[in-house]
């Protein structure tokens, strides 16, 4: 599997803007969804889905919205409509049959869906893979390897005979982007643009060529072939500028990886901020949902503050509120920000929204953490991974609580370096957490994971503001993470069958949630 070269804050870090439980479960299905519904022109029969025994999506495919997010792409939606809990009963109208198999495909990765999908009796195997925080990837066709990431436009090309002159004949084309011959007889078109309809057209009609598919970009930031960056350790961005702001880095970083002006980039992250402010109120006047383990808890928590019924924790009493308003609107279906994923989509935002409320502060400066966190994410995820499937909950809520300790230092003036040492000690202090939700549901221990995260994050960045010693550098210790993420079993790794996940209140609180032919509701 081939990774972005370069992550994008806006692509794999904060996003996307989604509905429902997993980022990796149901936004990454959706846009695997969409991107197989494109391959097809939007037209098909039948699906059939098959599922690894030994991944992660056997057990929780139906739990946490990779049916309802795939079944959602395949008929166009977007990760953010309010439709997705009826998408099952949309696709069934829609006259599109699905089948759903746990089969040995040999998935080398824990989130690998394959997809054979007919239309009149023709059908193509389409193999992806979700890849943590609603990233995706198209590894195969019908078998033969490729590397579609939904950053590009991109042009399939099914060759009956001829291949070789084919190919050269689209080489020879003005503006076409990079041309790739893959294996079997694909070539596949990477292109910054939609090819232009006269030359689709010439494809479609040559007798050469089989089919023509083109799928359309997924990802809100584009990638370009020759795309540069000014550092992606945060020891060559240190090198840089060490006094410089990290929020200031992000900026100058994300501006090359996308092509964007400072000030788009700075709008975007605008934008994501009031999107967290609304959810963050939207949560706290009440939120309900059938399918869930907890029902709204942040008005108590509100309550029992104002009648002094809690100990005095200050900024931290605010974060926690916060924070268990949007893991609320999560689990209601209610619009989010994965940050970094759906399942920590509360530590880093509520930390940032309940401290800068607290201190007086607007869009502007929350923006600006919110970039500071961005800038560690993009260290993560480019050296490590944001997927609970692949390193447990420490790839989740505890990349979120380093991302916030960043944040929040940068929010009370600390330098890059101040910021740094903060993520540092705030990761350092995440090894080895699990993901083992309980019932299926991303709720239990998932709420006090992401409080953790926050409390964690405030605390280191008091420490490096105050001038503690980090002692391991942040690259060196987001590497360490990875390895000790991979070293976690797999019963450990977001896949149902281990820690809090198998215990008998748990499965109790499973067979609750089922509905009376034993389906979720």
């Amino acid at each position: 599997m081939n990774a972005i070269l370069y992550p994008s804050i806006f692509n794999d870090v904060i996003g996307p803007v989604m509905r429902g439980p997993s980022s990796s479960h149901c936004a990454g299905a959706l846009r695997i969804g969409r991107m197989v519904r494109d391959f097809m022109n939007g037209s098909m029969d039948a699906v059939r889905v098959r599922f690894d025994p030994e991944g992660s999506l056997a057990t929780t495919h139906t739990s946490q919205g990779s049916d309802m997010g795939l079944f959602a792409g395949l008929l166009g939606w977007d990760p953010a409509d309010e439709r997705l809990p009826q998408s099952a009963d949309a696709i069934a109208a829609a006259g599109i049959g699905i089948q759903i198999e746990i089969r040995d495909i040999q998935a080398v990765h824990p989130n690998t869906y394959s997809i054979i999908v007919s239309k009149g009796g023709t059908a193509y195997e389409i193999t992806a893979v979700s890849t943590g925080g609603g990233m995706v990837e198209i590894t195969a066709v019908d078998g033969c390897a490729c590397s579609i990431s939904g950053d590009y436009d991109e042009t399939l090309v099914c060759v009956s005979k001829d291949k070789a002159r084919v190919l050269a004949d689209i080489q020879s084309q003005a503006g076409m982007g990079q041309v790739l011959d893959l294996e079997g007889p694909w070539i596949e078109i990477k292109s910054t643009a939609p090819v232009p309809e006269m030359i689709l057209t010439s494809l479609i009609h040559d007798k050469r060529v089989k089919s023509v598919h083109s799928i359309a970009p997924v990802l809100p930031v584009r990638s370009y072939p020759d795309m540069a960056v000014p550092f992606i350790t945060c020891a060559q961005m240190l090198q840089s500028n060490d006094d410089e702001h990290l929020n200031r880095h992000a900026v100058e970083y994300e501006s090359a990886r996308g092509r964007l002006t400072p000030a788009e980039v700075m709008e975007k992250m605008k934008a994501i901020v009031t999107i967290l402010d609304q959810s963050v109120a939207q949560g706290l006047k009440g939120t309900s949902y059938k399918d869930r383990i907890l029902s709204q808890q942040s008005n108590l928590f509100s309550r029992a503050e104002k009648r002094g019924e809690l100990l005095d924790a200050g900024m931290l009493n605010r974060m926690i509120l916060y924070i268990s308003a949007l893991m609320e609107m999560k689990s209601s279906m209610g619009l989010i920000v994965a940050a970094p994923t759906a399942g920590s989509c509360a530590g880093l935002p509520g930390a940032v929204l309940g401290a800068a409320d607290c201190m007086g502060l607007g869009t502007e400066e929350k923006a600006k953490a919110m970039l500071a966190a961005g800038m560690i994410g993009i260290f993560i995820s480019a050296h490590a991974t944001f997927a609970a499937e692949v390193g447990g909950c420490q790839a989740e809520c505890g990349a979120g609580s380093g991302m916030a300790a960043a944040a929040l230092a940068t929010m009370k003036g600390g330098t890059a370096v101040q910021a740094a040492r903060a993520a540092s000690m705030a990761l350092q202090n995440s090894f080895g957490m699990t993901c083992d939700p309980v019932a299926n549901r991303v709720e239990v221990p998932c709420l006090g994971k992401n409080v953790m995260a926050a409390a964690n994050a405030l605390a280191c960045a008091n420490m490096a503001l105050a001038g503690y010693d980090d002692v391991i550098p942040l690259d060196e210790v987001i590497e360490a993470m990875h390895k000790v993420g991979q070293s976690l079993p797999r019963e450990l790794r977001c896949t149902a069958l281990g820690g809090l996940s198998v215990t008998p209140a748990s499965r109790n609180i499973e067979q609750k949630l089922k509905g009376p032919a034993g389906n979720d509701l």
